[in-house]
């Protein structure tokens, strides 16, 4: 069945991409990083916007659950709705938190919100956005690690989570026919995903022209 939207799955591997890419050329901060940096906000805004609007499987409000939950799904007594298990849906919203962080110290450190800012960015506010930076990163990197270890589990467990977000379904199984194959979802467009997208562009694009007036 149906479990992912096009909107997503796009960002999902746009996102692994752009990290990769941020990865290779975060040593010295300069050129590409940066661009990269925007990009990943963009895409960043536009992921935060979509789960607000999006499907029922990308909406926040759809899949976060309660640490009571959390701990009732891990002793297996918790029925989960498709899409995102409720601790698959706590390291989602950590991964976006974390992610964003690092954009906005990024933006700080490359001087784009001086214009904004400059009188409020003292070398204390700037050395701590460089340590915000810094701990984001080393955090990202296990956040990466966690998320292959759970694809590597469910793919031992036959639950093919890379396919999932490749093709958009989701393999039945025992734990959905009991618990929720009945639930009916609803997909919101492709065309409503791409005016929130370019609403985000746009957004990034803002911070870039004020910083340079």
């Amino acid at each position: 069945m149906k479990i992912w939207d096009l909107p997503t799955r796009l960002y999902h591997w746009l996102q692994a991409a752009l990290f990769v890419g941020l990865a290779a050329s975060g040593f010295n901060g300069q050129g590409p990083h940066i661009y990269l940096g925007l990009a990943l906000f963009s895409l960043l805004i536009w992921r935060i916007i979509w789960g607000v609007v999006g499907s029922d499987t990308s909406r926040f409000a759809q899949f976060i659950s309660s640490p009571a939950k959390i701990i009732r799904y891990l002793s297996g007594k918790e029925s989960t709705k498709q899409g995102h298990n409720p601790l698959g849906a706590w390291m989602v919203v950590a991964m976006i938190a974390v992610l964003t962080l690092q954009c906005l110290s990024g933006i700080v450190i490359a001087g784009l919100l001086d214009n904004v800012i400059g009188q409020w960015l003292t070398d204390e506010v700037f050395n701590a956005m460089v340590t915000l930076h810094i701990i984001a990163a080393r955090a990202l990197v296990a956040f990466v690690a966690l998320h292959l270890l759970a694809i590597i589990i469910y793919k031992v467990r036959s639950k093919p989570l890379v396919w999932a977000m490749i093709s958009g379904q989701k393999t039945m199984d025992s734990t959905d026919i009991h618990g929720n194959a009945g639930d009916v979802l609803h997909f919101a467009s492709n065309r409503k995903a791409f005016v929130v997208l370019i609403a985000a562009v746009l957004v990034t694009m803002t911070i870039v022209v004020v910083s340079l007036f």
